[in-house]
């Protein structure tokens, strides 16, 4: 596990394990590893090169994809709008003095520095097409939440009754986005309008200020478990972070927050950087139960919070946070809501639609295309060092 005392060039191995190396071989060291990241950005780039030309190339020839800007459910439109200056300039501001003010700053205001930063960047990228178009408009088209709010309003009733609506054909089925996922994401949208904050406005502004602190989630992760230089290092990435163009404005960056902010929990209970470990541990759970209703695939999530116990050396925490983490499951199946019924029904509609026709053969490496446009270059660079550490990681653990 890197430390906050040594650089990953400082090292025998250039990755922050292994002996450190003497000073005159250390600049050596940096230019290799940087080297190293270049090429790993290469390939990020020849993946996703590779991925736009096949998928053009599948897409023209029997429109199979259902994608018309392969890899990406897109279309290409270059543009200029309302938000394209305040873009710039917040671009422009955290490149010039994201590193110096991240490496200055008391750490107490350094994560919320970062949420305020990925929430103006978010809203500017959002707001090139406009208020109406880019933000308050998102989520109320014919496959958004908002467009069933007034069935929840016998919520239990309602929950009772959802999977009953998810395959193609039933009657009052539900739009794509709502029977995509667990009736969670809905429910969010219900109780803002329950509490007056109800229209595409409000749920837009809510995604993506909840969204945007998933940067913040990530910094308090990263210095809990590699140490406070290195997540000053990682904030202007996380802040200018590509994603941003899916959290603003869609549900998924409020989803990423939430799964964010329950393996950072998790991460502070372990790593005992908190006052009241078995308090974090338990609000982890609950958000961890919560992100389970949000997304079927985040599930997947509990190969993070693995990876967390592993790294800090200790399972202390789980029992707590697997108790956290029961409650809303239990919550909902009393609801008479039940998550492997609803997810194999989701399943078949989606066989039912483009995913019948779609190519696996395709998909199955062009999303890990989607996967670099999303996280960056910068990640795939973080990966490769992960990738080189991960032995000696290993070895630490023992």
């Amino acid at each position: 596990m890197m430390t906050e005392d040594v650089l990953p060039a400082d090292t025998a191995d250039g990755t922050g394990h292994g002996p450190p190396v003497p000073p005159g071989r250390t600049d050596d060291r940096a230019r290799r590893a940087g080297r190293a990241d270049l090429i790993a950005a290469a390939c990020g780039v020849l993946l996703v090169t590779a991925a736009v030309l096949v998928g053009h190339a599948v897409q023209s020839r029997d429109g199979s994809l259902r994608a018309q800007w392969p890899p990406l459910l897109a279309s290409w439109d270059p543009h200029a709008g309302p938000g394209t200056l305040a873009a710039l300039i917040t671009a422009a501001g955290v490149v010039a003095y994201g590193p110096r003010l991240a490496a200055r700053l008391p750490w107490r205001g350094l994560p919320a520095a970062a949420w305020a930063a990925s929430t103006a960047w978010v809203f500017s990228l959002a707001s090139i097409d406009g208020w109406h178009r880019g933000v308050e408009k998102r989520l109320t088209t014919k496959h958004e939440y908002l467009r069933v709010i007034d069935r929840f309003e016998d919520i239990p009733a309602t929950l009772h009754d959802f999977t009953n609506h998810i395959v193609i054909g039933e009657p009052g089925n539900w739009p794509a986005h709502v029977a995509g996922h667990p009736p969670g994401a809905t429910l969010t949208f219900v109780w803002l309008d329950r509490v007056g904050l109800g229209g595409g406005a409000w749920a837009a502004v809510f995604c993506v200020v909840v969204g945007s602190s998933a940067a913040a989630a990530a910094l308090v992760t990263v210095r809990a478990l590699a140490g406070e230089r290195l997540a000053r290092r990682a904030a202007p990435f996380l802040v200018l972070a590509p994603a941003a163009v899916w959290a603003g404005v869609s549900a998924d960056g409020y989803f990423t927050a939430v799964a964010a902010w329950s393996v950072a929990l998790f991460a502070l209970a372990a790593t005992r950087r908190v006052g009241r470990p078995a308090v974090a541990a338990l609000g982890g759970g609950l958000l961890f139960g919560w992100t389970c209703y949000l997304s079927y695939g985040l599930g997947l999530m509990a190969a993070v919070l693995l990876a967390v116990s592993l790294l800090a050396r200790t399972a202390r925490p789980v029992p707590v946070f697997l108790l956290g983490a029961l409650v809303v499951p239990v919550a909902f199946t009393l609801a008479g809501f039940n998550w492997w019924t609803a997810y194999h029904l989701l399943v078949e509609r989606y066989y039912q639609g483009a995913g019948g026709i779609r190519p696996y053969g395709y998909w199955v490496w062009a999303n890990l295309a989607c996967a670099v446009l999303a996280a960056g270059l910068a990640a795939v660079a973080g990966l490769r060092r992960s990738l080189v550490a991960a032995p000696g990681a290993v070895r630490d653990l023992r």
